[in-house]
This record gives C-alpha cells, sequence and structure tokens, in this order.
C-alpha cells in the first residue's frame, strides 16, 4: 500500500516538475516572439493584426516547450525559434494575402526568370515585363515584408537559398558563406544594399534599426534588401552553374 503511495507521490512529483520547468521556458522565451515578429515583418504593414501574431507566437512557444526533448534537441531557443516562427507564419498567411496585383506582377516577375539568360537584374526583368524598376522592386519587396508566403516560395525563380524555415537568425548568411564567391558578389552590390545586407544578415538588426542607422525609410530599407538578395541570387545560381558544369 505504502509502496504504490510512494509511488504516485513521486509520479506527481515529476509531472509538477516537468510542469513547471515547461513555464519557466516559456516566460523566459516570450521575448523571442517579438523578435521572431521583427525578423519576419520589421515594422507591421497595413491590415495585420501585431496582437494576433503575437498569439500565434506564444502559441508556437507553449508548444515548442511541451514538445522540447533535451536529450533529442540541442537548444531549446533554436527548437522553439522554428515553431514560434512557423506558427506566425501559418497566422499570416490565413490573415494577410498579398493584394491581387502584386500577385499578378509576381506571376509576371516569374515568367521572366524562366526565360531571361543568367545572371538575373532588376533591369532585365523590367524591360522584360513592361514593369518599372520600381515596381520589380516594390513587387519583391512587398512579397517578402508580407511573409504570405515561405522563402522557398518567394525565392523559387531566383535561385536564392532558402532561409531554412526558421532558422535562428544569420543562419541563413552561415549557410551562404560557404560558397567561396559570396564575398566578392556582396562586394560587387551597390553601396546602400551592401550596407543593408550587412546590417541585416551580419549585424542581425531589424528593418526599422536599419532604417535608422542609413537614415532611410523602412520601405526602402525592404526594397534595397529584396534587390540585393535577388541579385546575390542569381551571382551564386551562375556560380553553382558553373561548378556543375566542370565537375
Amino acid at each position: 500500500m505504502s509502496g504504490n503511495l510512494n509511488t504516485g507521490n513521486i509520479q506527481a512529483y515529476q509531472r509538477q516538475a516537468e510542469q513547471q520547468r515547461r513555464d519557466e521556458l516559456i516566460v523566459s522565451h516570450l521575448p523571442l516572439v517579438k523578435h521572431v515578429i521583427g525578423r519576419l515583418i520589421g515594422d507591421v504593414p497595413p491590415g495585420v493584426d501585431v496582437e494576433n501574431l503575437e498569439s500565434a507566437g506564444v502559441l508556437g512557444l507553449v508548444e515548442a516547450a511541451a514538445k522540447f526533448d533535451p536529450a533529442r534537441n540541442a537548444q531549446f531557443k533554436t527548437f522553439a525559434y522554428l515553431r514560434i516562427r512557423g506558427a506566425i507564419v501559418d497566422e499570416m498567411r490565413r490573415n494577410s494575402p498579398l493584394p491581387q496585383h502584386v500577385h499578378a506582377r509576381l506571376a509576371l516577375v516569374r515568367r521572366a526568370c524562366r526565360t531571361l539568360p543568367h545572371p538575373i537584374t532588376v533591369e532585365a526583368i523590367a524591360a522584360a515585363t513592361g514593369l518599372s524598376e520600381d515596381e520589380v522592386t516594390d513587387t519583391l519587396s512587398a512579397e517578402r515584408m508580407a511573409k504570405t508566403m515561405s522563402w522557398e516560395q518567394a525565392s523559387e525563380s531566383t535561385g536564392l537559398e532558402p532561409a531554412g524555415g526558421g532558422e535562428e537568425p544569420g543562419a541563413e548568411m552561415e549557410r551562404w558563406e560557404s560558397v567561396q564567391q559570396l564575398g566578392d558578389a556582396i562586394q560587387e552590390l551597390e553601396p546602400k544594399e551592401r550596407i543593408a545586407v550587412t546590417l541585416y544578415y551580419k549585424e542581425d538588426l531589424r528593418l526599422k534599426e536599419i532604417a535608422e542607422v542609413m537614415k532611410l525609410s523602412v520601405s526602402r530599407v525592404s526594397r534595397l534588401l529584396s534587390k540585393a538578395t535577388f541579385e546575390l541570387g542569381e551571382r551564386l545560381k551562375v556560380h553553382r552553374n558553373g561548378v556543375l558544369s566542370h565537375g
């Protein structure tokens, strides 16, 4: 009898300790939710309810705490980042679709990318589609800011390496650095694009912070990043194709 009682007490204690561990993980990582939102969209676009995004992110954090296994997962922060980002992106897909005219422009851009010789430039896309260069960069920027689709979808026609579905900040750049030519490609960017890319991927600054440093608007910074990442993707694609052709 007493043995059963002791076993029950031990199990109750273990459940209580596990719940306390989860609660501590959730509370200590709540700031990560806002950080993920900032990394995804910077300043919140019109029509997006930030409270809904935060609620979705917190639910993702709670799910992460419930499913985290220290024996299998190296860092809770990395594990939680993926869950939080996924939950927020899903919420944005449900509630913040891109305007129809942006989808139409994206279709034009993708068709052009399938036919243009590489490396593809914003200028070449503009000439092929009849859009202005500003319209091309604004279209890419609008998609990037709204985040209604993943980086894999956003860059499917550019050859830009996807951001890994929510890796920790800077992880996508660490992967790019395995390509020897990336440094040279960055140096070939226009000065403002080069600065924006460095601050965003290397220094892990938010769009608003980059705007303050560069004394530009957030929308202008977003456009610079969109154009720069597009062109970097094209240069890396050319490099990969060259390696394959000589392999």
